[in-house]
């Protein structure tokens, strides 16, 4: 399969395999990556802007991995698309098998390698230029210095691509940070301004659907989960496998 967004590629990929949905290549992308080692903070950013931004009717494309990748993937499903290194008759990383076959069989996913391909470190930097280049906008959600995600800074700028970070405290991100301090990259400070920017850019809507369910309009400024749990019960763990919820503590919010 040939996939336009890659001719622009210099080494543009010769065929792509996929499962999956292939609609969800008509749809207007936006790639979010970061570090497989991500704060509790980045990942609460990151469900709730996959989430808002899957809402909308974008499709979040990303790389499957540990971290960042996995969370995007998980909260926008099923509008995502993941690019893998390995041959897709693999499941790596074993990890995220469940998230991964769920991509399968409800999402897309990608792949320039054949099946019975085992990835090497120059598999997982040459999906990083799918990453970008399927998308107008990149997302780098957290990323430290030597951070793969950096790579993916430096396709953006190859191919033009819009390249956004999430507002990190000093010391922390500083792969992102650093970014920022070259003016790479623009700062998202507040999830729902980024997501007007979307609509207006993609002239798309917010899906109200979600506002019409008790337990997430009850959670949607933050709830206590003793109090969710006495009003709701156990259907609450029910939203967090659907990732309709995040429960950070005693804190439940709806995303």
């Amino acid at each position: 399969m040939i996939i336009d967004e890659f001719l622009k590629l210099e080494k543009a990929p010769k065929n792509i395999n996929y499962k999956g949905n292939l609609e969800l290549l008509k749809m207007p992308k936006i790639s979010i990556v970061g570090s497989r080692k991500m704060s509790v903070y980045t990942k609460n950013c990151v469900l709730l802007l996959a989430k808002k931004l899957s809402n909308m009717g974008m499709c979040i494309v990303s790389g499957g991995a540990i971290g960042v990748d996995i969370c995007a993937a998980q909260a926008a499903m099923p509008n995502t698309i993941a690019i893998f290194a390995n041959g897709l008759d693999r499941i790596y990383p074993k990890s995220n098998e469940t998230t991964i076959k769920n991509i399968y069989e409800k999402a897309l996913a990608l792949s320039e390698n054949e099946n019975n391909h085992s990835p090497t470190k120059y598999d997982f930097l040459a999906r990083n230029r799918l990453v970008v280049a399927l998308s107008d906008i990149l997302i780098i959600a957290q990323a430290d210095y030597k951070s793969g995600s950096l790579n993916s800074a430096v396709w953006a700028s190859k191919l033009n691509k819009e390249l956004f970070v999430l507002a990190q405290r000093v010391g922390e991100s500083n792969g992102t940070n650093e970014l920022i301090k070259n003016n790479k990259a623009k700062i998202i400070y507040d999830i729902d301004d980024f997501c007007e920017y979307i609509k207006d850019k993609y002239n798309l809507y917010f899906n109200e659907e979600k506002n019409q369910d008790e337990l997430l309009e009850f959670c949607k400024n933050g709830a206590n989960i003793d109090e969710v749990l006495n009003k709701f019960g156990d259907v609450l763990y029910d939203y967090e496998l659907e990732n309709k919820v995040v429960i950070d503590g005693v804190l439940v919010r709806s995303l």
